[in-house]
């Protein structure tokens, strides 16, 4: 959960790196928000005919569209991407695919273009404690 508040904190922030754990921790819980708010819409009735989400989950995924997309943009700079390849999601049947193998990949090692290494410290970079951003979980 620290993981999923700390993207949501940084909601407009577009440069960077994200760490693998940062982006998938704060998609399973947006995922698990989504479906939970998805349910409760069912009961309430607000579902919309023939779909699963409806207005809760709707403005829940209105709410994180921001902090989704920067994290987002930010996965990819930690893998020596720029931020325009979250646009690969728009290729129909294939893309969705192609930016989760990009995603679920390991970030470069060491500082890159975009900022210093998020896991630098877990890989012997930057001293014994190696640098730590503020706002990010110490794991």
């Amino acid at each position: 959960m620290q993981w999923f508040l700390a993207v949501v904190k940084q909601y407009a922030v577009f440069s960077g790196r994200a760490r693998r754990k940062e982006y998938w921790m704060y998609t399973l819980f947006w995922a698990i928000g989504y479906i939970v708010l998805g349910i409760i819409d069912q009961i309430l009735g607000t579902a919309q005919k023939n779909t699963f989400g409806g207005l809760l989950a709707g403005l829940f995924s209105l709410a994180l569209l921001l902090p989704s997309i920067g994290v987002a943009i930010r996965r990819m700079h930690d893998t020596g991407r720029s931020g325009w390849w979250i646009l690969i999601n728009l290729i129909p049947c294939v893309g969705g695919i192609w930016f989760i193998v990009l995603a679920a990949g390991d970030g470069n090692p060491g500082d890159n273009q975009y900022g210093p290494d998020p896991k630098a410290a877990e890989r012997g970079f930057g001293g014994p404690a190696g640098p730590v951003e503020p706002g990010y979980p110490t794991v």
